[in-house]
């Protein structure tokens, strides 16, 4: 498909005010399709309809669940975040996944180099300590995570903040799944090797930087 031909399925895709406001709802969450359907207060078969013109335009994918095989996750394919503009700024962010000994740690670090804001991160089922690739890779990195120690979510005072999970099972494992934003990212401790830590990292880079710019 020629650059210009691209271009044109796109903006087509998104020429709809609904599909417009799916995508710009993408650019901040992971969402399943029953919250989708919830959130735009719509029929399963009218969604079904709008994601297949989006998938069509390479603009969404469907995967599946890495906690649950029976459920799909819809997110916007690489890229595609700086197609929209973001005015809402977040703060006071939380990462959240079960073990909080990888992914919400990593995606912490990166927060906080980014912004020089505080950010905390939590877990469903915390860790005694953190995996030592995750060490490893934000020492490549050069992210601070030298006072870093895996916390009961329980223990944050989560009024007023901005809870961000970075996997299915913490996204499963929370209620009230529109009142957050998730993320769905492979855990990487499964394959246990930097090039998966390393993958996670550069995931998340491209997952936090549309909404801090």
């Amino acid at each position: 498909m020629t650059s210009s031909k691209r271009r044109a399925q796109v903006f087509a895709a998104l020429g709809d005010e609904l599909r417009l406001k799916i995508v710009e709802e993408l650019v901040w969450s992971d969402r399943t399709p029953g919250e989708l359907i919830e959130k735009f207060e719509i029929r399963s078969a009218l969604l079904a309809h709008h994601l297949d013109v989006l998938e069509l335009a390479g603009l969404i994918e469907r995967t599946e669940s890495h906690a649950d095989g029976r459920k799909r996750f819809v997110k916007l394919t690489k890229n595609n975040n700086d197609l929209i503009s973001t005015a809402n700024k977040i703060n006071q962010v939380v990462f959240v996944c079960r073990q909080n000994s990888a992914r919400s740690q990593i995606a912490a670090a990166i927060w906080r180099s980014v912004t020089g804001e505080n950010v905390a991160s939590a877990g469903t089922e915390p860790a005694l300590k953190l995996h030592p690739l995750t060490i490893k890779i934000a020492e490549q990195h050069r992210l601070n995570l030298s006072n870093a120690r895996p916390r009961d979510l329980e223990s944050l005072k989560m009024k007023g903040k901005t809870v961000i999970t970075v996997c299915d099972q913490s996204h499963d494992d929370l209620a009230n799944p529109l009142s957050r934003l998730h993320w769905s990212i492979p855990d990487p401790a499964e394959l246990g090797t930097m090039a998966a830590f390393e993958k996670t990292f550069q995931e998340l880079v491209e997952r936090i930087q549309p909404l801090v710019k």
